[in-house]
């Protein structure tokens, strides 16, 4: 068994200061979109991917997937949606076991209403403290860190 390769003490701080910024990031969000929409974050995360396809219409499993959600949590959380009239489940006419998920008219209205302040509240909090060069340096960051995630494979596929 090969030695631990443990953290210096300013990796684990800078460890710790991400976990928090993540954690504080996702509340700020989920308030913000509450407050101004009357959406949950979840909603949220399902409703922009729909505004976006083509005709406001996915296969479930590839609206699971684009938001890395299992299928019970997903289906849990289109009965919510479907119950307040912002989506409409569908049969598959590919495939007869497979569900579609469709943006309704109200679930249109309810994105174009949030996005906004969504937009907003990502600019006020993730981009503006940065200056226009290091938002290009994370980026990169990002897209390295994420690659390096995505080469390991660990993260479960959904369901």
């Amino acid at each position: 068994m090969p030695e631990p390769r443990w953290l210096a003490p300013h990796e684990a701080g800078i460890w710790s200061t991400y976990r928090r910024l993540s954690r504080e990031l996702q509340r700020a969000q989920d308030q913000q979109l509450q407050r101004d929409s009357g959406i949950s974050a979840a909603d949220y995360a399902l409703l922009a991917p729909l505004s976006e396809s083509q005709g406001g219409v996915l296969r479930a499993r590839d609206l699971g997937a684009e938001v890395g959600w299992e299928r019970s949590r997903l289906s849990h959380q289109i009965s919510r949606m479907e119950k307040r009239g912002l989506v409409a489940r569908e049969a598959c006419e590919d495939d007869a076991r497979g569900a579609m998920v469709r943006l309704t008219e109200k679930g249109r209205a309810t994105i174009e209403a949030a996005a906004p302040g969504h937009a907003e509240t990502v600019r006020q909090l993730f981009f503006d403290p940065l200056k226009a060069d290091e938002v290009g340096t994370l980026g990169d960051f990002l897209t390295r860190i994420m690659a390096a995630v995505e080469k390991r494979g660990e993260r479960p596929a959904p369901q």
